[in-house]
Order: structure tokens, then sequence, then C-alpha cells
């Protein structure tokens, strides 16, 4: 009776330890393995990340919940070889890791450790033309807008498919958000599905078209006159 009363004590002691450190951590599946526990990462080299509920919602048209079956990442525009990429065929690309804070317009931050692809990897494959000036990206609720190549390159950005060591969230823009450092968070286009290459320098995005800076950047005018 003494044994049996001892394991059954032990076996709930487990699952509590269990259930609270899917409280205080969070759990959830990966690509390859929907089982696998995932740990929220709350340090990065000893500095602080933010929750996730830092990123707060304020998309055009609600949360996007894309089908990761039926997803697929068009690179394309002034290019000799515009080509698609399925979910899992992006997930076999190198990966970067980058600590960045995303500026919203609205007042708040959130500092988040961001895993993806680099930007350039993906242009280059496509091999863009002479002329090409600009990175157009569209998502799938119909949001774009667009940075300059000079500055993709020279920043060595990223479309994130990860963030504080879990797979990106729904709302944060699973599959993939541009994680445009120094850029206001207008420039962070979420829920990526289709990378345009342009000569266009004069193009607007949907929040430039009223009146936000085309550039963007965190040290410059928010509005252009």
């Amino acid at each position: 009776m003494k044994e049996r009363l001892f394991l059954k004590t032990t076996i709930m002691i487990a699952v509590g330890i269990i259930a609270l450190v899917i409280i205080v951590f969070g759990v959830t599946g990966t690509p390859d393995d929907p089982s696998a526990p995932e740990v929220i990462v709350k340090e990065y080299e000893g500095m602080k990340l933010d929750d996730l509920d830092a990123f707060r919602e304020n998309s055009i048209k609600g949360v996007q919940y894309v089908n990761v079956d039926e997803y697929s990442l068009k690179i394309g525009g002034l290019v000799e070889a515009p080509y698609f990429m399925t979910y899992p065929q992006l997930q076999e690309l190198h990966h970067i890791q980058k600590l960045v804070t995303l500026h919203c317009v609205e007042g708040w931050t959130a500092k988040m450790l961001w895993e993806g692809i680099s930007l350039v990897d993906l242009i280059e494959k496509a091999s863009p033309l002479g002329q090409v000036t600009n990175v157009i990206f569209k998502s799938t609720d119909g949001y774009t807008t667009s940075l300059t190549l000079e500055y993709v390159r020279e920043r060595n950005i990223i479309i994130a498919d990860r963030l504080n060591g879990i797979e990106l969230p729904p709302a944060q823009g699973f599959p993939f958000i541009v994680v445009a450092e120094d850029k206001w968070g207008y420039k962070w286009a979420r829920w990526v599905e289709e990378i345009e290459l342009s000569d266009d320098d004069k193009y607007r995005g949907y929040w430039e078209e009223y009146g936000y800076s085309k550039d963007g950047s965190l040290d410059k005018p928010m509005f252009d006159r």
C-alpha cells in the first residue's frame, strides 16, 4: 500500500512539474516533429527578451493563418531566374540569428531573438538584373512595403521564421516576417508570400501611400514632406 501511494505521489509531482514548465516557458511543436517541445527563450547573451505579447496586433486585416501545405514563396520581378520555394524547402536553407528590436510608430517596442534566411541568398538565387534597386514585399493580406536593395545587402536583412527560440506564431507573421533592422515597424512585412525585385524607386507600399516615409529609418522623419 505504501509503495503504491509513493508511486502515485511521484507521478503527480512529475505531472505538476511538466505542467509548470509549459505554463512558464510555453511549448509548441516543430515542423519536423509536431510532438517535440520548443521552449521560449527568455534571455539571450545576458539580455532579457520581451514576451510575445509585446508584439501587438495592428495588421490591416487581422492575423493571417497560412496553410503551410499550400504555401510557397515567390521570388521574381526583374530577374533572370524567377522561382518558387515551399515551406519545407525553405527550412532546409541556412538560417542566421539576430537580436533586433522592433519599433512601432504607435510607441511600443519588442526586443526579440529572430532567426531566419538571408534575403541576399534568396535574391542572388534568382539572378537579379543590373537595374534592380528596390525589393518589394507582398503579404497574404494584401499588405505591401519595400526596402532598397542596397540596404538589404549592407545589413544582410533576413526574413524570419522563428523568434525567441520557437516557430514564428501566426500573430507575428508565420510563415515569414521581414526583420527590417533600424526601420519602423511598418517596414516589417508579415505573412510574406512574394518578393519582387524592381527598379521602381518611387514605389510606395500600403502605409507609405498614407504619407509615411518611404525610407522608414528610425533616425529620419517618420513622414515624407
